[in-house]
């Protein structure tokens, strides 16, 4: 099978380098980074001019792209995957998109015969590089079933939610709660230190107690004790997700009170210049505040 990859940035090059790693894939990759495709290149992929030639020699093309104005720009145009697509191929679209941006850019690829699957993505660059991401899956069925062993060489735990739209928006749910407890969990630590406690001590009995949570566990013992941010998953793109869900929410007439109180914590630091650190580094904001340091 020929699969295209667009997209191999921090997220999309190891999952690109995982579906390098299966003898039944011929891998086309484009990106506009061309030392990026270079690497890739020397490691067995065949690089392509333009998203329109990827699109030509591939059954499958794949999209792992910053937001949906580059993946709409990539789909469109002269030079876009649907000017080099033709009728029975499947585009996936891995982004981090809204379900209306899906909708739109799927109608455009099923006026040309070729079926569109969200799959956007959970387990940020460690899990891209394992192999052991969470896939959530929005398409029509016999799409979803086509595309499963392409997907299974770059995830482990793979659901189809829906029809289009619907991983996106599961992922737009998730990120949004991602988004809010790793603020309160900043916040208390911070409220913690202050009160004369040891982060480690407390993070040992919350781990075991009601407040426990994914950002809790994970962020705290990998980033913030060890005073690290580098890769994770950035501050910039966590405010992007929590973007999403606010427009999601305004489209359906829903107030998300949470959800902005938490966005504007991120806000907080993206103006500290924090935006390509992992979102951990959120407790700064509330140190500096406090005048108290978690970090070690």
């Amino acid at each position: 099978m020929n699969v295209g990859f667009i997209g191999i940035g921090a997220m999309g090059k190891p999952m690109a380098q995982n579906l390098l790693k299966s003898s039944e894939l011929k891998l086309h990759v484009y990106d506009v980074n061309n030392a990026a495709m270079d690497e890739l290149a020397a490691q067995g992929a065949a690089p392509c001019a333009s998203p329109r030639e990827l699109a030509a020699a591939s059954t499958v093309i794949i999209l792992m792209l910053p937001n949906a104005a580059i993946v709409e720009s990539t789909l469109t145009g002269e030079q876009g995957v649907l000017a080099g697509g033709k009728a029975g191929q499947i585009i996936i679209d891995m982004s981090s998109v809204s379900a209306a941006s899906t909708w739109k850019m799927a109608a455009l690829a099923q006026a040309k015969g070729m079926a569109y699957v969200d799959a956007p993505v959970s387990g940020g660059v460690t899990g891209a590089t394992a192999g052991t991401l969470t896939i959530m899956v929005g398409g029509e069925t016999t799409a979803v079933q086509a595309v499963q062993p392409v997907l299974q060489k770059i995830g482990k735990k793979i659901y189809h939610v829906g029809g289009s739209g619907a991983g996106d928006s599961i992922k737009v749910v998730n990120n949004l709660l991602l988004g809010i407890n790793m603020a309160a969990v900043a916040e208390a630590l911070v409220l913690g230190v202050k009160s004369g406690l040891d982060p480690k001590v407390m993070l040992e009995i919350i781990k075991e107690s009601s407040g426990r949570s994914y950002a809790l566990e994970a962020k705290t013992a990998n980033f913030i004790l060890k005073n690290s941010f580098t890769a994770g998953f950035a501050i910039d793109l966590e405010y992007k997700d929590l973007d999403l869900a606010m427009e999601t929410a305004k489209s359906l007439d829903m107030p998300l009170p949470v959800g902005a109180m938490a966005q504007q914590v991120f806000a907080m630091a993206k103006a500290k210049g924090l935006g390509k650190e992992d979102i951990s580094a959120v407790i700064k904001v509330w140190e500096e505040l406090a005048g108290v340091q978690v970090r070690e």
